[in-house]
């Protein structure tokens, strides 16, 4: 299969694309009131006017320009992205989870319970702190306790891999896909999670049953597996074991008492990414301190977390310049009427439908929830004031279109990277993974039907 660009060459060419439409679509502006503290878009107040088409100046200079615009939405990024860096250095997260495999490899007999139990444990990792890349490290762990099991390594996989998956879609706390989505669509960070637990809760449910489906019908008939068995005896290198001790335990009670406290914080307190930012680097701080580590490890493991940051920093900046091109050009109005015009006189369903839609397509091509955020959501905010529905829900959509695809895209490097690792074929994955991925995007869409006919918010 031919891999795809890199995400900063898209972005790139996105970069010249919008250039290039400065020159082509006619400029024009909406009116614009204050209403609670937020600029909202007057409908039917659209007028022409003169164009400023953009030049080979604004090409180099947007990167920098937009560094500078979305600087709190990228300190942010570095911040929290040092934090978990911090986190990992402890150990804490893989010691308990290589603790219930061990557990689970001991009593095999608990396999309706423990296998459940880790997608559970792995969701609500993807949906508090989007989870991603590192369950590169844990299928080493799942893989093995599949094969001890007796079950191949589709499951191995699909307990972090998947399960991390589905609370990424449902994210509830996700600082890197619903903190900068609401952030720019200004609302309340981490606001509505309420209804987010709710769809959070459904998606790792349907999950859990999808994947257990599957575990009984192998247990049952071997022979069922999708996979031949040369390939459900590969051989992985052993994963050094980490003691589950009280330190660790520490810190995970600590974690656990800290997302407890950043709900609280946005909810009572309007917490906003100053406050969001100092919480996840307190608990990565004091759960280094817990464990005793030396102060320059604490050092390299915040810039390690931060430089994991850097492609999606860079994405934003990217992006964000993307925009102060389309803007300057004034061609983002324009842009909104004719997407208004065309879909105004539609059912609001299917207009927030087709953004969901929209979203899930783009993922494809921009494998980057940060990205995909920065670049998308200026303009579905305002396009939902247009067309009446709440900017909540727009993130709603973006999150749905966002976190769902990553499951089977062959863009995404943790796709692509797991299936290596386990030596599954993508063919084989997408026969597996196709039906509960339509089932989700399904349920998705059904979910999004929530807030417009009920007040969820």
């Amino acid at each position: 299969m031919k891999k795809l660009p890199d995400t900063l060459v898209i972005v790139t060419t996105i970069l010249l694309i919008f250039i290039g439409l400065t020159w082509l679509i006619p400029a024009g502006e909406y009116s614009r009131e204050l209403i609670n503290d937020r600029n909202v878009l007057i409908p039917d107040s659209y007028q022409s006017v003169d164009s400023t088409p953009q030049g080979i100046g604004a090409f180099f200079s947007a990167p920098m320009r937009g560094f500078i615009s979305a600087s709190d939405v990228i300190a942010f990024i570095f911040i929290v992205g040092g934090a978990f860096g911090m986190l990992n250095k402890t150990g804490a997260i893989e010691a308990g989870l290589q603790k219930l495999v061990e557990f689970s490899n001991k009593h095999t007999v608990y396999k309706k319970i423990i296998i459940p139990l880790l997608i559970i444990v792995f969701s609500i990792a993807g949906a508090t702190f989007g989870m991603s890349e590192e369950v590169l490290v844990f299928i080493l762990i799942t893989i093995p306790m599949a094969k001890a099991m007796k079950l191949d390594p589709i499951v191995g996989v699909a307990i972090p891999f998947v399960g991390a998956g589905a609370g990424f879609a449902g994210a509830v706390y996700n600082p890197f896909t619903i903190g900068i989505a609401q952030g720019i669509a200004d609302v309340p960070l981490f606001s509505g999670m309420e209804y987010r637990i709710f769809v959070w809760i459904i998606f790792t449910t349907i999950t859990i049953v999808y994947i257990m489906s599957y575990v009984m019908k192998i247990t049952a008939n071997p022979s069922a597996s999708l996979l031949s068995n040369n390939t459900a005896d590969i051989e992985l290198e052993e994963t050094e074991k980490i003691p589950f001790n009280i330190q660790r335990k520490l810190v995970l009670i600590l974690f656990a008492v800290g997302i407890i406290g950043l709900g609280i914080g946005v909810t009572e307190y309007d917490w906003y990414m100053i406050e969001i930012g100092a919480l996840f680097f307190a608990i990565g701080l004091i759960s280094c301190l817990i464990c005793g580590i030396h102060v320059d490890k604490i050092s390299k493991g915040f810039a390690n977390g931060a430089k994991e940051m850097m492609t999606a920093a860079l994405v934003v900046a990217f992006c964000k310049g993307i925009l102060i091109v389309a803007s300057d050009g004034k061609i983002i109005d324009s842009v909104l009427f004719g997407i208004s015009s065309v879909v105004k006189d539609l059912p609001k369903v299917l207009s927030l439908e087709a953004m969901f839609v929209f979203q899930s397509a783009l993922n494809t091509f921009l494998p980057s929830g940060t990205g995909q955020a920065a670049l998308t959501m200026p303009i579905m905010a305002p396009l939902s004031d247009l067309l009446g529905i709440s900017r909540q829900t727009a993130v709603l959509a973006f999150q749905f279109g966002d976190g769902l695809t990553n499951l089977i895209i062959p863009t995404s490097g943790v796709t692509m990277g797991v299936l290596s690792i386990a030596k599954i074929p993508y063919g084989t994955w997408v026969k597996w993974m196709g039906p509960l991925l339509l089932i989700l995007m399904l349920v998705a869409g059904v979910l999004l039907l929530g807030p417009l006919y009920f007040d969820v918010w």
